[in-house]
């Protein structure tokens, strides 16, 4: 057992026991390599029953998951009095009775708002011009006496008569959706079980389209359903058959189809339901390729593909005849410009709209589609967000989106795309006070050892200046599946920057930061790039003096959990600890393991170890679980929760039994695993921020502690 570092500023109580893991011997053989793995047993064998119910969660692993969270408690006793402080703060960040700019729908305009002290939303509707507001769902009165409560979503009939809505009371992402009649507020009987939440109405809204979860918490199925029916007799659609691709729905911008799209995670493939004939079979776009990714929106008898094909990595927006979509009728309206990625697009009556990333900054495109002139919406910060909310009407000319940057908050404007001219309907208040003057917001680039350029954000005091020791930092990565990290606003944060902290996002590659070749090089066979070029960022930081090392804590959840378990391998001296959410660690097994939810869709992402030898050696390379080191480790904090269909429970459980059975030194190592939450942690918005107290308390603690 390795011993826990001296911690200067006494910020743990290092006095605490951790618990130590019985190891229990488990060999596999593949590909003629032995994976010996001692605590394979934290694995339960009912994993699919510990979702629906953690109750059943076998008690000898249960004991170890409680004794982990006791430990941590213990060692972050005298951070108390910080948390209780650092929980005021951000609640003093949030308007308690916060409200949704209203969304016009027909004679209705629809928005969720909250009651002061509500953990959850409620969700309204007023007729259009104004008058008095009906409660369609109340969300927290239904989460009365509920460990768990997520409202996957709502969703109004065509007709205002009735409103879908879904609910996850375990974690674990398996929605039930119920419907309401609008009339007398109450819930019909017929309760659909085991979705992913997603509801499209039919028409003349007698029934909904829904996607079903099975077994192994894939999502393979779209069944509609007719309103007061036995959910047992509801028709089956569409249906894949292969584990590797999963499904999703959505109701089209001009409300006549149901779009269901089937993503893997290297291609797609559209089908549209037809939401006004029932007997209508499902029309496929085009049969899917290997590389092909596209999405549809349907306007009038054309079709608009969002698509890569013919080698356009960063996408190009075409046309085809609705009556004949397949591949050989694609002709491009917007043309596939490398470096500009076309990251999203929408359409209207009478304009399209798409969203375009150049040098790792959005801009909006609108074309009048009666004139096919264009024009951008482009803002003057140095780095910034922008999000597209396309809103529930077709015929209109009206776009909303929200601007934010990591000095400015929140700001939903409604655009005129006709006159060009933008309205400002919410700037996001923070009660306690904020002034975008007290902030700086930087771009800097890192060079990582193949000599490519990764983008670094940064949000500091505007009173600090980089040289001598520097500060402070926390260092935020992700580096997968193609997400972006947007520099937008995170109140939290400023927690951090206030007491001194230089806050940093990396965009190192397997994200889209800079066009989907960035995605690309840190995937598959290049994923170690993702790993370099965090590593790079923390060191330039260093370099130009922002911070110094040892003073940096490593922020990242779920595959960027797998970056934290990476980069603390290969350079544990440059940081003061790191936080790992929900973290993917335990590679290797993960993805020799074909029964659990995501395995067969990621090999696409990480390569199939059981098909190919070759890639069984490239991850077992790399898999943080399989590569720790008889090495010093900073302070390590890990969240995780039982329920967790995308990251089981069982890997970090797993990984810090084997760190701290590995290490020669450093700590502590700390895991708090949340025994009724999943993936996202509590649901309630003030629930949550005990978790973001619990990791900037530890983040604040490690950085006293490397003074």
């Amino acid at each position: 057992m390795a011993e826990p570092r001296k911690n200067k500023s006494a910020q743990f109580d290092l006095t605490a026991t951790p618990p130590v893991a019985e190891r229990r011997p488990s060999k596999k053989i593949t590909h003629g390599r032995v994976l010996d793995d001692p605590y394979a047993w934290l694995a339960a064998g009912n994993w699919r029953d510990v979702l629906r119910d953690p109750k059943t969660l076998p008690e000898d692993i249960a004991a170890l998951v409680r004794a982990e969270k006791d430990y941590c408690a213990k060692v972050v006793a005298p951070l108390r009095d910080l948390r209780l402080t650092l929980v005021k703060e951000l609640r003093g960040r949030i308007k308690e009775d916060d409200a949704d700019v209203p969304d016009n729908d027909g004679s209705f305009a629809y928005y969720g708002r909250f009651r002061e002290r509500a953990e959850h939303p409620i969700f309204c509707r007023t007729p259009r011009g104004g008058g008095p507001e009906t409660v369609l769902l109340d969300g927290e009165a239904l989460a009365e006496g509920r460990e768990f409560f997520d409202i996957g979503g709502t969703a109004h009939s065509p007709d205002h008569a009735q409103l879908a809505w879904s609910l996850d009371d375990k974690g674990s992402e398996l929605y039930a959706i119920r419907t309401r009649s609008l009339s007398d507020g109450k819930d019909r009987p017929d309760i659909v079980t085991d979705t992913d939440g997603s509801v499209v109405w039919s028409a003349d809204s007698t029934a909904f389209y829904y996607v079903r979860v099975d077994e192994n918490h894939r999502t393979a199925q779209v069944f509609r359903h007719e309103i007061g029916a036995d959910p047992s007799s509801d028709r089956l659609i569409v249906e894949e058959k292969d584990g590797a691709w999963f499904v999703c729905l959505e109701e089209s911008r001009c409300r006549r189809f149901a779009i269901v799209a089937i993503r893997g995670h290297d291609a797609s493939e559209c089908w549209l339901v037809d939401l006004r004939d029932a007997k209508a079979p499902p029309r496929l776009v085009a049969k899917r390729e290997p590389k092909l990714r596209y999405d549809v929106e349907p306007h009038g008898d054309v079709l608009y593909i969002h698509n890569n094909a013919d080698d356009a990595d960063d996408f190009r927006i075409s046309v085809a005849p609705l009556a004949a979509p397949e591949r050989a009728n694609w002709r491009d309206v917007v043309a596939h410009r490398a470096g500009a990625m076309i990251v999203t697009f929408t359409v209207y009556a009478r304009f399209l709209v798409w969203v375009v990333r150049e040098n790792s900054l959005p801009s909006i495109v609108v074309r009048d589609l009666a004139t096919n002139e264009d024009h951008a919406i482009a803002f003057a910060e140095e780095a910034y967000a922008l999000g597209l909310d396309a809103g529930l009407e077709f015929d209109t000319t009206t776009l909303r989106f929200v601007y934010a940057s990591m000095t400015t908050p929140d700001e939903t404007y409604d655009y005129d795309m006709a006159t060009r001219s933008r309205v400002l309907r919410k700037r996001q208040e923070i009660p306690s006070g904020h002034d975008p003057k007290n902030y700086v917001t930087r771009r800097l680039h890192a060079i990582a050892p193949d000599d490519e350029r990764v983008p670094i954000t940064l949000l500091h005091r505007a009173d600090f200046s980089p040289g001598g020791e520097g500060a402070p930092l926390l260092l935020y990565g992700y580096g997968a599946y193609g997400h972006s990290l947007a520099a937008d606003f995170d109140e939290d944060a400023l927690s951090l920057v206030d007491r001194g902290f230089v806050y940093a996002l990396a965009h190192v590659r397997g994200g889209t930061d800079k066009g989907w070749h960035w995605y690309e090089t840190g995937k598959l066979e290049k994923k170690t790039n993702t790993f370099t070029d965090f590593i790079a960022c923390a060191r330039h930081l260093i370099a130009t003096g922002y911070t110094r090392q040892g003073a940096i804590v490593a922020q990242g959840a779920s595959a960027g959990g797998m970056l934290m378990g990476a980069i603390l391998n290969e350079a544990p001296e440059l940081f003061a600890g790191a936080i790992a959410g929900v973290p993917f660690v335990d590679v290797l097994n993960t993805m020799l393991r074909d029964d659990l939810p995501l395995t067969p869709p990621e090999w696409l992402e990480w390569g199939n170890p059981i098909a190919n030898a070759e890639v069984y050696d490239r991850i077992a390379s790399y898999s943080p679980y399989d590569n720790l080191r008889a090495q010093r480790y900073p302070p390590i904090l890990s969240i995780a929760g039982v329920t967790d269909p995308r990251v089981t429970y069982w890997e970090p459980l797993k990984w810090v039994a084997k760190l701290r059975a590995t290490m020669t030194g450093g700590g502590p190592v700390l895991l708090h695993t949340h025994m009724g939450a999943g993936h996202g942690g509590a649901p309630g918005r003030f629930e949550a921020l005990e978790d973001t107290a619990l990791e900037y308390a530890f983040a604040i603690a490690c950085a006293r502690g490397a003074e």
